[in-house]
């Protein structure tokens, strides 16, 4: 996870703007809890800040000192109630002791796939069953992997480039064209993606490029179900979207997980 002290931490929310529907998923889950929350990978703050704005008091753990510092920049300036309502801490999901226990803790937009091994996947959902209260709920989504995709994308990295999107450079005001790269490799269970950022001027010139790398190891729906009871959950629901809607292979892997 070495790649995520986040060079793109400045641009990241101008193109990463999550699963549709999951912002309003997880301030709905967090009301209904109520308070304390704790969010791991809380990045920049997109789903964090308008879960306090709701009323509810969250603690929001990264370990990118990059994003965290995007997410206090925005923090302070919101009215002082909200900002009493928000803590950010520095930490990894694998191994954090926060002192406290909460109602609630989330892991959205798939920040579980960045744990790249079965020892680390298992040691966060323990650090997690910890922080929870009895009967306290764990809530995160992960993409379900499709075997027509991770086929298509076998071989070399690098040997098919795409563009995903573009955006306006917040600091400069120049487009900026992302391109992406990805391939699966099957055996390790894990996505090796690649960004490319160019940065263009008023004649369509690259003034500017970035790469930033991905390791990602994606988790199969069963995979999921066992680790979530190994480590002392009962699964309460499994959805397929932010609408609730039944699970269908290949789409979104949404997990409501009670502690036993």
């Amino acid at each position: 996870m070495e790649e995520y002290d986040r060079q793109d931490a400045r641009v990241y929310d101008h193109y990463s703007t999550g699963v549709p529907g999951d912002v309003e998923f997880y301030v709905a889950e967090a009301v209904n809890a109520g308070s304390p929350v704790l969010e791991l990978g809380c990045g920049t703050g997109r789903i964090l800040i308008p879960v306090a704005e709701a009323g509810v008091e969250i603690v929001g753990l990264d370990r990118a000192p990059s994003m965290l510092a995007v997410a206090r920049e925005k923090v302070v300036k919101l009215p002082p109630d909200v900002q009493k309502r928000i803590q950010l801490v520095e930490g990894d999901m694998r191994d954090f002791a926060l002192g406290r226990k909460f109602v609630l803790v989330m892991i959205p937009y798939r920040a579980f796939l960045h744990l790249l091994t079965v020892a680390d996947q298992k040691r966060a959902l323990r650090r997690v069953r910890d922080h929870l209260v009895d009967g306290g709920r764990l809530i995160l989504n992960v993409f379900d992997p499709s075997l027509e995709t991770i086929v298509a994308h076998r071989g070399s990295l690098g040997s098919a480039l795409k563009l995903e999107g573009e955006f306006v450079h917040p600091e400069t005001g120049r487009r900026v064209l992302v391109w992406d790269t990805r391939e699966y490799r099957a055996e390790e269970q894990t996505l090796h993606q690649y960004f490319v950022f160019e940065e263009l001027d008023e004649a369509g010139n690259v003034v500017f490029k970035r790469f930033n790398p991905l390791v990602l190891r994606y988790v199969f729906r069963y995979e999921m179900q066992h680790l979530l009871e190994l480590a002392g959950f009962a699964v309460e629901a499994l959805y397929g979207d932010f609408a609730r809607g039944p699970f269908c292979s290949g789409g979104e892997q949404v997990w409501i997980a009670r502690r036993r």
